[in-house]
């Protein structure tokens, strides 16, 4: 399965909720008021079977300013949690753990409203928030590996508060989110029961905050995308409409990616990330400039839709490939001829064991890599194992300090909800969620979609993705956009600050719309 890991009071007190506002605005950029630190004693899990008796909607607020395209922001951060209750019998369902970064002196029902999640199922929503757009960011060297560790948290200068209030939240069973009784986490555990109670959350969020009136935007990332697609459906009957879905390294139908189930189906929506990842480690003849990577790319779109497709269906029939479609593949993949021949229908695991003698190449960034037994490589994915400890700590800290919300319970970045999780979707085992988000568009025609790729990314590969959103037809309200990098493109330096303008842009065109 695909397993990435993968908020309320932006300066409207709420009647239900006690909030511990600071005095004043803070100094120079990044700087918060000494607003008193809110302790929240509730015990939270992410067990299936946990739930709380009951919750509180409690929030520490903080100010603070940060420097973004040349302008100081100050800003509002409030974080803790919301409840979502259902909407037939008011009943609560679930206490959601957010962060909400909202900018000061603006009006909010112009000021679009963008949430944020990631996916996994069972991750939490500190990739993105430590990650991404939001005000700080943990400064990785993406791909490289030779940042000292922890990774330092700083200003983030390709932060999209300069256009939207940002709202990162947590699925239910990560992070500090839990389930209401007589419910547990695991009633929530499934496409269908997540998709709603996030429905729910947002509800909440945009009724408690005066947002009604403000676009809204959604962020998910890798089964983030899977949600983000049944969730704008469930919003707009629900009578929230969305301005946006920003879909970052999508998986949003299970049953066309041969690398999530296992099964025999084509694999034909890797190859030419292969040709990406070959091209970055010097394996392919030719050889493609850096500069001229898009080209090469599409070159191998047309070698996959024009030769591979075709003879990997005669493959699944018992027709060899021919010895030049071979030498072809290996020429632009950087897999030898030998292998190329006794593993055509190539998966991505092989491709990463394989690519490169003794060496195992990232899932989620196949330009990470590390020697196989190696502690990078113990985990099965460096890419990941680099990363993961300093946003699991970083989290902690920034709460506390930062924010000024402390808990005594452990922030769960990754859970286990994917091993109990029901993908049963529409009468499918697995998900296939493109007919849902045809089904938002429908439901509201100006609903723009925009969705950021990696090119070497061998958890979402591109041109799978490519090939699911082409299901929704060619409209200008879809957009697909490629960067260099794998799953979260935003790590890299120099992609992040293209993303970040190609999101601008995509705001603009989406709230001129609103």
């Amino acid at each position: 399965m695909v397993k990435l890991k993968h908020l309320m009071m932006p300066a409207v007190a709420l009647a239900v909720a006690l909030v511990l506002a600071g005095c004043g605005g803070g100094g120079g950029s990044g700087s918060s008021s000494s607003a008193p630190s809110y302790f929240d004693p509730t015990l939270y899990s992410s067990d299936a079977g946990a739930f709380l008796g009951q919750a509180k909607e409690l929030a520490a607020a903080t100010h603070h300013q940060i420097v973004v395209n040349g302008t100081a922001l100050a800003y509002t951060a409030a974080a803790g949690h919301l409840t979502a209750s259902s909407p037939t019998s008011g009943a609560p369902e679930a206490s959601f753990f957010y962060v909400a970064y909202t900018l000061e002196n603006k009006d909010p029902a112009t000021r679009p409203v963008t949430f944020f999640y990631n996916g996994g199922p069972g991750s939490a929503t500190v990739w993105l928030h430590l990650g991404s757009f939001g005000p700080k960011r943990l400064v990785t060297g993406d791909p490289a590996t030779t940042a000292a560790v922890p990774f330092p948290l700083v200003d983030n200068a390709e932060s999209l508060l300069d256009v939207s209030d940002l709202v990162f939240v947590d699925a239910v069973g990560s992070g500090l989110s839990e389930a209401i009784a007589p419910n547990t986490n695991q009633t929530f555990w499934g496409v269908d029961a997540d998709a709603a109670v996030f429905r729910d959350f947002v509800v909440r969020y945009v009724a408690v905050n005066n947002r009604k009136a403000s676009p809204v935007f959604l962020f998910g990332e890798s089964y983030g995308t899977t949600r983000s697609a049944v969730l704008a459906f469930l919003l707009e009957t629900a009578g929230v409409g969305v301005d946006g879905v920003i879909l970052q390294s999508s998986i949003l139908n299970y049953n066309a990616n041969c690398g999530v189930t296992g099964t025999a189906m084509s694999c034909a929506g890797y190859v030419p990330s292969y040709g990406a990842i070959g091209a970055y480690y010097n394996l392919d003849v030719p050889n493609p400039a850096d500069a001229a990577l898009p080209d090469f790319v599409a070159q191998m779109r047309t070698l996959t839709t024009t030769g591979y497709d075709p003879a990997i269906a005669q493959f699944f029939g018992g027709v060899p490939p021919s010895s030049a479609l071979v030498v072809q593949l290996s020429n632009t993949t950087g897999i030898p001829v030998q292998k190329w021949q006794g593993f055509f229908n190539m998966g991505p695991d092989f491709y990463q064991t394989n690519l490169l003698p003794g060496v195992l190449i990232g899932r989620y960034d196949a330009r990470v890599s590390a020697l196989i037994g190696s502690a990078l490589a113990r985990d099965g994915d460096p890419s990941s194992t680099f990363i993961t400890s300093s946003f699991v700590n970083a989290i902690g800290s920034y709460l506390s300090s930062d924010l000024q919300y402390t808990n005594p319970s452990t922030y769960t970045a990754s859970g286990n909800a994917i091993l109990t999780w029901n993908f049963g979707h529409d009468g499918l085992a697995l998900p296939d969620v493109v007919p849902d988000l045809a089904a938002a568009m429908a439901q509201n025609p100006t609903l723009q979609v925009l969705s950021l790729n990696g090119y070497h990314d061998l958890a979402t590969p591109f041109f799978q993705t490519e090939k699911d959103i082409a299901r929704l037809g060619v409209s200008s309200k879809v957009r697909v956009t490629f960067y260099r990098g794998g799953h979260m493109t935003y790590l890299d330096d120099g992609s992040r600050a293209v993303e970040k303008a190609d999101l601008v842009q995509f705001f603009q065109r989406a709230t001129a719309l609103h």
